[in-house]
This record gives C-alpha cells, structure tokens and sequence, in this order.
C-alpha cells in the first residue's frame, strides 16, 4: 500500500531550500556526503518530528511536534538529512546532518510501504532512550502535525535502536510505548549510606 506522506508546511520547506541554496550553510555544516554532492541536491519526504511526551500519566501516549525532517537527496539516493524545527515564529532551520537514520529511515520506509494497510509516516523521537521510530500513523487523513499514537499504530524502531530492541521489527503502539516509558523511567535513588 503507499503511504500518505503529510505535506510540509511551505515555511518549513522554504527553510531547507534556503539553507541548501546557501554555500556557507552547507559547508558549515560539516557533512562531507553534502560537500562531495555532484548535482542539484533536492530535499524529499518530509516527515514530520514528534517528541514523546515523557511527563504524560503512565498509559497515555502524549507527543509534541518538534518540526520536520526531509532526506535530501542528489541523484538516485539520499545522502543527508535537513532538520527544521518549530519555534514560536514559526519554523527554523536546524541542521543537516548524515549517518546510520538516513539509511534506516529509508528501509523502513520500504518496509512500510510492502503492507497491506495505508499508513501517514512521521518520526517519533523518545530522547531519553537516544531512540528514533518510524511512526505509521493509521488516520491517513490526518495532517501530520497533531494527535497522539493511537493504540493500533505501528512503530518502527530505527537502527541503531537501544540494546533489547530489535531495529525494523513493527510494533503496535500499545505494546511498545509501555515498554519504552518504563525503560525512560529513571530508577529511584537510594537512600543516603549511613
């Protein structure tokens, strides 16, 4: 089934582009996959970015955008990533970056795009585990940017994902964010040795 991939907001695409037209943007951002680029560099697939909302109450999956995410691409594959991110002026750009989520990200996709059910793709990032998904998000219609995991959503952890879980292996929604609060639960501190 294909994916129904949200638009970006034009605001935050125009940061991309932006940032892509600028030489000093690219070449400050030290990713050598961008400065050793042959051709015209094209930003794709946006994807939304949400934060999981660690304060939520135990069992309610609660997320905040943080903004957007497009794999650039030269040629016929990806070769970074640009980020934007949403402040209260609207959208910035972040940073370019390269590394294994590319490349992971891009799998996933695959992965998600072979399924029987039509899924809206976001990131859902859980900082305190250093842990990034791909977010199949079952509401197609949605416009990317709000709601909250539902409990048949997929997750879709991206390598290199933390030790005990496995990268690319889907999980409904309600079976892994349990899992992935607790483990984002700091263990309470002993008390003080006599």
């Amino acid at each position: 089934m294909p994916l129904h991939v949200p638009p970006a907001p034009a605001p935050a695409l125009r940061t991309v582009l932006t940032a892509l037209a600028s030489p000093t943007a690219v070449h400050e951002a030290r990713t050598p996959s961008l400065l050793r680029a042959q051709g015209p560099l094209a930003p794709e697939l946006p994807l939304p970015v949400h934060v999981l909302d660690e304060s939520a109450p135990a069992g309610t999956p609660a997320t905040r955008l943080a903004g957007w995410r497009f794999l650039i691409r030269c040629g016929e594959r990806s070769v970074a990533a640009a980020e934007t991110r949403l402040t209260p002026d609207g959208y910035a750009f972040s940073h370019f970056f390269e590394g294994p989520y590319i490349a992971s990200t891009e799998l996933a996709l695959r992965q998600a795009e072979a399924l029987q059910q039509p899924y809206q793709p976001r990131l859902l990032s859980v900082p305190r585990l250093y842990m990034l998904t791909l977010w199949l998000h079952g509401d197609c219609a949605a416009d990317g940017t709000t709601g909250h995991p539902a409990a048949t959503d997929l997750l879709v952890p991206l390598a290199p994902a933390p030790p005990g879980i496995a990268a690319h292996r889907p999980h409904r929604a309600e079976e892994l964010l349990p899992r992935l609060s607790h483990r984002a639960t700091p263990a309470p501190l002993l008390g003080t040795p006599v």
